[in-house]
């Protein structure tokens, strides 16, 4: 029994793809609040190599890259004794479930969803998996008992459909799953492309100059940050100003990285110009990777911690996922195995 000093932990469910080799976006906008708050929430995070499916993969670069997203997320601190780390496929619950909230999902709430609709444009054909993914993602949350969703605005519907999908289910077979809070990360939730601040920064765009690898070198990470579009303005200041993104993006970074106030920022590049800015940006940002990297390389040398580690998310991932799909299995009407 709980005591009257316990206060319950909120847990937090956070799902990324294999689809590219970690960036300085991920971290920002979601890795770094992860390592920060595990101590204070139960904290489940999932590669999620599952929906990396949806769209064509070479197998070898596929399993190459769960095993580099997984590292540089150790790397990065995520401690597997405090947080649950685990391969979305070691835990067969998150498909089986899938299956079962596809059954009670209206097919209109899943054409509705803005991401399949621009991921399908131009396509000839698609595959299934590209218009259900929602309803795996629904499961991926559902069967932890999620409290908290931690996501870009771009995500948000997500979590809105498992939501309706939890309280659909719950009207339908009784009160079996805990209804998601979508929470909407704040400064950091959008790092924008170094090569075209009008599009948002992706693992999956192997451009040179489109983004800043967590394991990239000094030297990479410099020669991206002095080629950064900005504009021909002088000012350093933060704003919203569509033509201003490239510098607000750089300054939001610099923010980010060294605590220091917005306010303490515009007065240190006061009268500085933008190559200034740019090697101030870069400096920090080669700092705080160092031990990243460092880090990442010894793992990838003895991947012995990196196989531990995902063998002790998995067990505990299934130790809550396992009974809540037989709940699940229950309530529908299947008939149970004897023990």
């Amino acid at each position: 029994m709980m005591s009257s000093l316990e206060i319950k932990r909120a847990r937090v469910f956070s799902g990324i793809q294999p689809s590219g080799r970690l960036t300085i976006g991920n971290y920002l906008g979601a890795i770094q609040q992860w390592v920060a708050g595990q101590a204070e929430k139960q904290n489940v995070i999932c590669v999620v190599d599952l929906h990396a499916i949806t769209v064509p993969q070479d197998p070898e670069t596929l399993r190459g890259l769960i095993r580099d997203s997984a590292a540089v997320l150790l790397a990065s601190g995520i401690d597997p004794h405090q947080s649950t780390l685990f391969v979305q496929s070691h835990v067969r619950a998150h498909a089986e479930g899938c299956w079962v909230l596809n059954c009670v999902t209206p097919v209109g709430w899943l054409e509705r969803m803005t991401q399949y609709k621009a991921k399908s444009v131009g396509q000839a054909s698609v595959g299934v998996g590209l218009f259900d993914y929602p309803v795996l993602q629904a499961a991926d949350i559902l069967l932890y008992d999620t409290d908290e969703v931690p996501v870009g605005e771009d995500q948000k519907q997500h979590v809105e459909l498992a939501r309706d999908i939890a309280q659909r289910f719950n009207h339908l077979y009784g009160e079996t799953f805990v209804i998601p809070t979508p929470v909407i990360r704040g400064s950091g939730g959008r790092i924008v492309a170094f090569n075209d601040p009008t599009a948002k920064m992706s693992k999956s765009d192997m451009t040179r100059g489109h983004a800043i690898r967590l394991t990239d070198t000094p030297d990479e990470i410099n020669y991206v940050i002095r080629r950064a579009v900005t504009d021909p303005g002088r000012e350093i200041v933060f704003g919203d100003a569509p033509e201003k993104a490239g510098v607000n993006n750089l300054l939001q970074i610099y923010e980010l990285l060294t605590g220091r106030s917005r306010s303490q920022i515009e007065t240190h590049f006061a009268g500085r110009n933008y190559g200034a800015l740019k090697n101030d940006v870069a400096e920090v940002i080669v700092e705080a990777l160092r031990p990243i990297r460092e880090r990442y390389q010894r793992i990838m040398v003895d991947p012995a911690e990196l196989d531990r580690a995902l063998a002790l998310g998995a067990e505990r991932a299934r130790a809550v996922a396992e009974p809540k799909i037989a709940q699940v299995k229950e309530r529908v009407g299947f008939l149970m195995p004897s023990v």
